[in-house]
């Protein structure tokens, strides 16, 4: 397998600072994030390690804007979205304007075609049917999934199921892309592959991915690993 070429960061995509998640009060309190700073740029894939529990997912999802932080500041491809608050009423656009997810699952709807779960995210920002298909038919191609267009979900291999939740995660052009464990279900030579796509896509879409991963096999194919513990930032 070639290892990518590896080229210089590009500008800063995400940056936070003093970024902290706190669940419940009092006796009962749990700090999940503790004063976070972090900065990743364009055509990196960083890895975020640490033991269950570290925080590493907590901060995953507030980098996704699903989990509403504490406190802190955090800017995503240019935009100021959250200081001490949303700075913006839709989150669900901002998601979709922003950002792609890839998961260790696929969550490939089983009654949808590949073409089609990778379509329905553009049909729900707002795309005409043919047009999202269009570019549904282009990401598959690009992955080399495109001969799997028609089967449903259950007909494909691991491999070929993570492809297509990669092409459903890239369908609204994401600059950033955050992946929870994308190689845990698949074998070394699957896992490589995948890491091996991530690395293309960083490159060639000009974004930055962020995994989460506890998988050893994965570890020398990241530009850099963030690590945490006790929902610290230990090392960036």
């Amino acid at each position: 397998m070639v290892e990518p070429a590896k080229t210089e960061p590009g500008d800063a995509l995400v940056e936070i600072k003093g970024l902290s998640k706190h669940f419940g009060e009092g006796q009962t309190r749990v700090d999940a994030l503790r004063e976070i700073t972090l900065t990743i740029r364009a055509r990196e894939v960083v890895g975020l390690l640490g033991p269950s529990g570290s925080g590493k997912s907590t901060l995953l999802n507030a980098i996704g804007c699903i989990v509403e932080p504490s406190g802190g500041w955090m800017r995503l491809d240019g935009e100021v979205v959250y200081d001490d608050r949303w700075l913006r009423g839709n989150l669900r656009r901002l998601r979709l304007d922003k950002i792609g997810f890839i998961f260790q699952t696929h969550n490939l709807l089983p009654f949808l075609n590949c073409a089609d779960n990778v379509a329905l995210v553009l049909t729900l920002a707002g795309w005409k049917k043919e047009a999202a298909l269009v570019r549904a038919r282009e990401l598959l191609a690009y992955l080399q999934v495109d001969h799997r267009r028609e089967a449903m979900p259950g007909q494909l291999s691991g491999g070929e199921a993570q492809r297509v939740a990669i092409a459903r995660a890239l369908a609204n052009r994401p600059r950033i892309i955050l992946a929870d464990e994308p190689t845990a279900a698949l074998d070394s030579a699957r896992a490589g592959i995948v890491m091996d796509l991530l690395h293309r896509l960083a490159l060639e879409q000009d974004a930055a991915i962020i995994a989460v991963t506890h998988d050893d096999k994965i570890l020398g194919r990241l530009d850099r690993i963030c690590r945490m513990v006790d929902g610290r930032l230990i090392d960036s």
